[in-house]
């Protein structure tokens, strides 16, 4: 259901893991959230190009991704790499049935938002393309030292108020905001200091992980198995989304995606976006499972060309 800016309004509330229970040896369907555009570039130092943000989105959404968070309407003096956010949800393609999310931290970005749905409501795209964007996602934090953390305090103090949090005020935040109407709560460990035991412990709902001590996908399993879903590809904060792939390959759980990626996401053309956007970035990936599938993929062509040289001699 979309509200008159064509923002998308669930009718029921949405969970990223669901079981299936049609036959009991059925997969269960797992959601994947992919945060690269937005939180997988936002600490860059770099300048990226609004050509190449608008790709990624495009390439991504090619690969079978069905949820992207495209950008944020955040201040450009607090997070220059999202600036041009609005330029870019309005110039790239956007596919049927594939959700554009943007962070929106304030009623300022809100606004700004609604300024760009207003300019596309009025337009003559409007109808015969999707919106630039039909869900916004907010951002708060269980301690207020986190929260002014993401509010312009300093990282010394930030780093001297962070404390271990205790899931019994997660849960609470998170019942606020059900009741506030969000239809989705994602719980983050951001800074990736979650090991399996505290993520079993949790409140629940969907999960995203950062990978900075190497749990993040024995995380993504705990929160499976117990509660949840996450992602970005080739990135070094966030778990990359090729990583997550791979370890689902063979589990009881099954990858959901759209049609362009035949139902799932591609983890091949995943690992290639992520060698892409790492090469604008100026580095190659870091993905473990990129590398491995990279370097697969070189020796299968040169065993293929090596090969095709030893038939065209005889």
């Amino acid at each position: 259901m979309q509200d008159e800016f064509g923002l998308y309004r669930p009718i029921a509330s949405h969970l990223s893991l669901s079981a299936s229970t049609t036959f009991c040896e059925a997969k269960i369907p797992v959601n994947i959230v992919e945060v690269g555009p937005r939180d997988g570039l936002q600490n860059e130092k770099g300048v990226i190009p609004v050509d190449v943000k608008v790709e990624l989105i495009e390439r991504l959404a090619l690969a079978g991704c069905n949820n992207i968070e495209a950008g944020s309407f955040v201040s450009p003096k607090w997070v220059p790499q999202m600036a041009g956010t609005a330029e870019i949800i309005s110039r790239m393609q956007r596919l049927p049935d594939v959700h554009y999310a943007v962070l929106v931290p304030n009623s300022k970005g809100l606004d700004g938002l609604f300024s760009v749905l207003n300019s596309y409501n009025s337009s003559p795209d409007s109808n015969s393309t999707p919106p630039p964007s039909d869900e916004i996602s907010i951002f708060t934090a269980a301690t207020d030292a986190f929260t002014r953390a993401n509010l312009n305090t300093t990282t010394a103090e930030s780093l001297a108020r962070l404390a271990p949090v205790d899931y019994k005020a997660v849960r609470s935040v998170a019942k606020e905001l059900l009741n506030m109407g969000c239809y989705e709560v994602s719980l983050g460990d951001t800074v990736g200091r979650g090991t399996p035991s505290q993520i079993a412990a949790d409140a629940g709902g969907t999960g995203h992980f950062h990978d900075t001590f190497g749990t993040a996908i024995a995380n993504v399993f705990t929160a499976l198995d117990h509660w949840c879903c996450p992602y970005s590809p080739g990135a070094t904060g966030n778990v990359a989304t090729e990583d997550v792939l791979y370890a689902l390959q063979g589990s009881k759980y099954s990858v959901v995606g759209s049609e362009y990626g035949r139902g799932t996401i591609d983890l091949h053309k995943i690992m290639e976006i992520g060698w892409w956007i790492s090469g604008k970035l100026g580095r190659e990936s870091i993905s473990r499972a990129g590398r491995a599938l990279k370097a697969k993929k070189i020796r299968d062509e040169k065993m293929a060309k090596s090969d095709g040289d030893v038939r065209a001699k005889l």
